[in-house]
């Protein structure tokens, strides 16, 4: 037997069916459970609301390849939820997206159907009707009951098949489903904490090589990245102090970074500090790795300062802030001419120039010369493994092939920032990935290549004093379950004089 599964009812939610029974869907019906607009079909009576807005933003992110964290927030303000209903929605869409893998094993076990085989709107439907059995507190004739209205209203004919599969589920607690659809964990613990943690196997690998083939501290892991994290604010750093702030709104001071601020819950585009840019929102480890890069040591000039991958503007606003009182200045690279903008709004004030070009580019871009920066930061692109709990369908559309384009990327802008920096300066690189390809092997291949001679700087002693595990250096992994951020890697390298 592996670990017991963290128990099935950690995070659950805990409400009752506060949402009653949807009346039948209307008559004027688009083909294949659509309105006339296009969009997913939706009963005439409000009383299930908030289980059709969930269905939409799932809808939505299977259909068009959209982001739940964009399109639900639209989706709510569309059909006016708010308070408990909003957050019921949320939940179920976050936590089904989250689960989609293992609820589709549990789909096909109890359906005795593949889950490509079934429509794509009942499919949807039953992953929401499943997930309330599974994971929440919905008495289960209720959860059956509106799911199988809201198949109706979305796929007619499948309504007699959702009832038979959810019945059949409603037979099993998670825990029962797991022990039924997983793999043995003495014979294939990979598979097994894959299953029974809702997560793809070549991501639990991934984690499990990255933290040196512990599986007891993967689970943890795999546990905490099915938590919804807190959302992190940045104080600017001479426009705002991390502890007055978290007075004005309501949060608490972070545990590490000394410009970091835990809010409670809400809408952090409606605080005051964010609209008049005193503050910023970023995970405690996106601040922790770019003052990092601030903090290391540096003979000579320190005035220029390069972000090589600036987008969206959140590491380019706290080296801006930074850089001020120091008489330095940031030259922030975007290649996306959209996330360019958003980098302009995000510095706006700040002793920050914005360019709208590749970063690949130095040494040939006037404005990018060769040896003409003092420290450099390079967030590179990457598979984004490291912020699964903030991006729940991530995790299933990222692929091993995605791989290869990045990590061919991530060597050439950190080649293009060892070509930037000047003998003596620092460049950090930077990725929201612990897989060791993006990490340990990009950095030491791009030092090979680059020509030039390179010492790599411990980077331990750059972040604060009693930070645990931080392992053995001279990198730095940061991680969910140990530091409560997003899992950061950092590599700082000094070129040699």
């Amino acid at each position: 037997m592996g670990p017991r599964r963290a128990g099935a009812d950690r995070g659950a939610v805990r409400v009752t069916d506060h949402a009653r029974r949807p009346g039948r869907p209307g008559e004027e019906r688009g083909d294949r459970g659509r309105d006339r607009g296009g969009r997913p079909a939706r009963p005439n009576r409000a009383a299930d609301v908030p289980r059709q807005a969930a269905y939409e933003a799932i809808a939505a992110v299977h259909r068009d390849d959209a982001y739940a964290n964009l399109v639900l927030p639209a989706i709510l303000t569309d059909l006016r939820l708010y308070g408990r209903d909003a957050a019921f929605a949320t939940e179920l869409t976050y936590g089904s997206l989250r689960a989609t893998g293992t609820l589709d094993a549990i789909i096909e076990a109890a359906a005795n159907r593949a889950v490509d085989r079934i429509d794509p709107p009942a499919r949807d439907a039953l992953r929401l009707g499943v997930y309330q059995l599974l994971h929440t507190r919905v008495p289960a004739h209720a959860a059956v009951s509106a799911t199988v209205d809201l198949v109706r209203g979305v796929a007619p004919g499948a309504a007699g098949f959702a009832n038979a599969v959810l019945r059949e589920v409603a037979t099993r607690d998670l825990d029962a489903w797991v022990e039924r659809v997983a793999p043995s964990y003495d014979e294939d613990p990979i598979g097994h904490l894959a299953l029974a943690y809702q997560h793809p196997q070549w991501i639990v690998r991934s984690f499990a090589e990255a933290l040196g083939g512990d599986l007891g501290e993967t689970t943890r892991l795999l546990i905490e990245d099915n938590e919804r994290p807190s959302v992190h604010l940045c104080a600017r750093p001479g426009r705002a102090d991390a502890a007055e702030l978290a007075d004005e709104v309501g949060g608490a001071p972070g545990a590490f970074s000394p410009y970091a601020v835990y809010l409670p819950g809400g809408a952090p585009g409606e605080l005051a500090a964010l609209r008049d840019g005193r503050a910023h929102v970023q995970d405690e480890g996106s601040q922790l790795v770019a003052a990092a890069l601030v903090g290391a040591e540096l003979e000579g000039a320190d005035e220029r300062w390069l972000d090589l991958c600036a987008g969206p503007g959140g590491k380019a606003g706290l080296l801006g802030a930074l850089a001020a009182p120091r008489g330095a200045t940031v030259t922030a690279v975007e290649i996306a001419e959209h996330r360019a903008r958003l980098v302009s709004q995000a510095t706006r004030g700040l002793p920050v120039t914005v360019l709208n070009t590749d970063g690949r580019t130095v040494g040939s871009d006037r404005d990018l010369p060769a040896g003409g920066f003092d420290r450099v930061l390079v967030d590179a692109p990457c598979t984004g493994l490291g912020a699964l709990r903030r991006r729940p369908e991530s995790r299933w559309r990222r692929q091993p092939s995605d791989l290869p384009p990045l990590t061919r990327l991530q060597r050439e802008l950190l080649g293009a920032a060892l070509r930037a920096v000047r003998p003596g300066g620092v460049v950090a690189y930077v990725t929201c990935s612990p897989h060791t390809v993006e990490t340990h092997v990009t950095v030491t291949e791009a030092a090979r290549r680059s020509g030039a001679g390179v010492d790599f700087v411990d980077a331990r002693p750059l972040l604060p004093a009693g930070m645990p595990g931080l392992g053995e250096g001279p990198t730095v992994q940061l991680w969910p379950h140990r530091h409560g951020t997003d899992a950061m890697f950092l590599a700082v390298l000094r070129r040699a004089q």
